[in-house]
Formats: C-alpha cells, sequence, structure tokens
C-alpha cells in the first residue's frame, strides 16, 4: 500500500470524525490496513487505538461504502462492535464462511438482547446500536452508507496472533511503499 494513499485515509478519516464531533487523544496512532491484498478501496479500514491495556482495548474506525473487513474470528478475544456514524452492515457465521453452510443457528448479544440468527445471516448496525462478538464466532463487516465510524470495544487485542481470515491471502498489515 503506498504510503500517499494512507496519508489519504488518515485525512479523510479525521474529516470525518470532525464532522460527527469526534474528537481523538493527542498523538494517535493510525493503522491503516488492505489486509495485504493491495486493494484498499475495497477490502480496507482505517484504525485508531485510543486504549490498550493487558485486560482490555478499545478503537474507533473508518470505512468507505466500498470497503469490507474480510471474514474472521478470534479465538480469544471477545469485542462489542458499535456503529458511531453511518450505517455498519455484520455478517456472522458460526464456522468458516468458507467451509460452512447456513443450517446453524447462532445467539448474540445485538444492544444488549440475546437473539438468534441464522448462520450467514446479515445485520444492520445504526448509530449508536452495537453487537458483542464472542470468540470463535466468525465475522465480516462493511458500511452501507458512505462513510462510517465505528466503535470497537474489546479483551486484550492481539493483531499478531488473534486474527484468523478465511482468505489464507489475508494478512492483518499492509506492506508499505514510500512514495
Amino acid at each position: 500500500m503506498k504510503r500517499s494513499e494512507m496519508n489519504r485515509a488518515i485525512a479523510s478519516a479525521k474529516n470525518f470524525f470532525d464532522q460527527c464531533g469526534w474528537v481523538l487523544p493527542p498523538a494517535p496512532e493510525w493503522d491503516i490496513t488492505d489486509f495485504g491484498l493491495g486493494d484498499f478501496k475495497t477490502c480496507g479500514l482505517v484504525l485508531v487505538n485510543l486504549a490498550e491495556e493487558a485486560e482490555y482495548c478499545e478503537k474507533i474506525m473508518y470505512a468507505t461504502r466500498q470497503q469490507r473487513t474480510p471474514a474472521h474470528c478470534h479465538k480469544k478475544k471477545k469485542e462489542d462492535i458499535i456503529c458511531r456514524a453511518g450505517k455498519l452492515a455484520i455478517i456472522l457465521w458460526r464456522e468458516d464462511p468458507a467451509v460452512q453452510g447456513k443450517d446453524d443457528l447462532i445467539e448474540v448479544k445485538i444492544n444488549g438482547q440475546f437473539q438468534k440468527l441464522q448462520s450467514g445471516a446479515e445485520i444492520e448496525l445504526a448509530p449508536g446500536e452495537r453487537i458483542t462478538i464472542p470468540s470463535h464466532l466468525w465475522h465480516e463487516f462493511f458500511p452501507v452508507s458512505d462513510e462510517c465510524m465505528i466503535g470497537e470495544v474489546s479483551t486484550a487485542n492481539d493483531d499478531v496472533n488473534d486474527n484468523f481470515f478465511s482468505n489464507p491471502d489475508i494478512g492483518r498489515f499492509s506492506n508499505v511503499i514510500e512514495d
């Protein structure tokens, strides 16, 4: 991923956060990823870690309508995904979607209430709505609005060892090309 593309993504995220009245901490650490696929416009995410402690983590993320965070799960992390602005779609699977059918039911907490959904179901979150994703539950998310601000509150974060993607070609981090 080119550094100039990363800088444009940061500028877009900052602009949207400002429009939404979201203030970032001093000297935020930006994390821009194309998931190693080299196509940020369709498979990409902008992240800022707001808190990263041994017990918990908080992030704010930004994506545009065409960008997906591809199907993945965490073996340790439990997380709440919160739509802060825009509209966010999330697809959930009991097992790796590359090998699993859609016959299983899953139970997840949406806005604090348990709901049963068909594996492979897509839900949409409006601003302020949240879903609790337990460890081992496969999920993929993407904005259905032009832009979306996404919050995450989770147990400890380990991006290196606790991201398992359905597509074996995906990596959590981008290769940066200085231009």
